[in-house]
């Protein structure tokens, strides 16, 4: 017998996916809300009401990072439209601009050039009672800049040897870090730059690197695979998020901060536990890439 057809009602994950982002990115059309099926709004408003629910957490962890003077600093690398950038606006939407601060530093000018590399990021790192988010870190130098040919070899091999040994230095001195690689697809990545392309509000997004991402989609997994296995320590560890699917991201990368760190009035830890199958610790990632390395078809990014 042939193969059964599918029912009406029968649905792959990327059937969902795309069906939700399609009917919720008209839901604000006049009469739209209408046409979208009743478990796309439900999906949509469970994942606001959780959203929330992390946010609040969030508000109550800035209380007390406040309170007790200390200094967190949260990393978010990744590749071009891996998701940083949302995940990053969500966390801080109801954060107190004075003690939250995000920065994202443009290209370094002539004068920083000639700097020890580290020391445009030292002036942004946390004072007493701030929490400070990277959207890119001194991880360009592990990824974009030897793909791209922005730094030489041996500047690249001199930071993969010092950021370890940099990184230590700050956790013993208190900060609190955190680093997080948001890993996409080459698939989805490609479907965010096309929309990046048609959609007018996300075209800010666009550069010449990322004309180049998928090119050099290789290139970059093996500067990635570099980068874990130099800066993987106990001591500052890498985690992964799978960012295929940006809400689950954005929910489970606030997990893994909001369950790392103790808090008043904190809610019970089961409520605080990320997903593993899409929270990936830095060794395991590691591993994973070591068995499929020479399979770039089964890689991620």
């Amino acid at each position: 017998m042939g193969e059964k057809k599918k029912k009406k009602n029968d649905c792959t994950a990327n059937d969902i996916k795309l069906a939700e982002g399609t009917a919720l990115r008209n839901m604000d059309a006049e009469e739209s809300d209408k046409r979208v099926p009743v478990w796309i709004k439900k999906a949509h408003l469970a994942y606001e009401e959780e959203l929330r629910k992390m946010q609040v957490e969030l508000m109550k962890l800035q209380r007390h990072i406040k309170n007790q003077a200390m200094r967190v600093l949260v990393i978010f690398e990744g590749r071009d439209a891996a998701g940083k950038g949302g995940t990053i606006k969500r966390i801080t939407a109801f954060l107190n601009p004075r003690n939250a601060r995000v920065v994202a530093l443009a290209a370094p000018s002539d004068k920083e050039v000639t700097q020890w590399y580290f020391q445009r990021y030292v002036t942004q790192l946390p004072a007493g009672g701030e929490l400070v988010l990277f959207d890119r870190s001194w991880y360009n130098r592990a990824m974009v800049e030897p793909v791209m040919g922005f730094c030489t070899d041996e500047q690249h091999k001199r930071f993969l040897k010092d950021v370890p040994l940099f990184e230590e230095m700050l956790v013993k001195d208190g900060i609190k870090l955190f680093k997080f690689y948001f890993s996409v697809s080459k698939d989805e990545q490609a479907k965010r730059f096309d929309a990046r392309k048609t959609d007018i509000l996300k075209q800010y997004k666009l550069s010449p690197v990322d004309n180049l991402a998928q090119k050099l989609w290789d290139e970059y997994t093996v500067k990635k695979f570099q980068m874990l296995n130099e800066s993987n320590r106990t001591l500052t560890p890498w985690t992964i998020i799978r960012s295929d699917v940006k809400k689950n991201a954005r929910i489970n990368c606030m997990k893994v901060i909001l369950s790392s760190l103790d808090y008043e009035d904190k809610i019970p830890s089961q409520d605080l536990e990320p997903d593993p199958q899409i929270v990936i610790s830095g060794i395991d990632e590691i591993k994973h890439m070591e068995k499929n390395l020479f399979n770039p078809e089964s890689l991620r990014g």
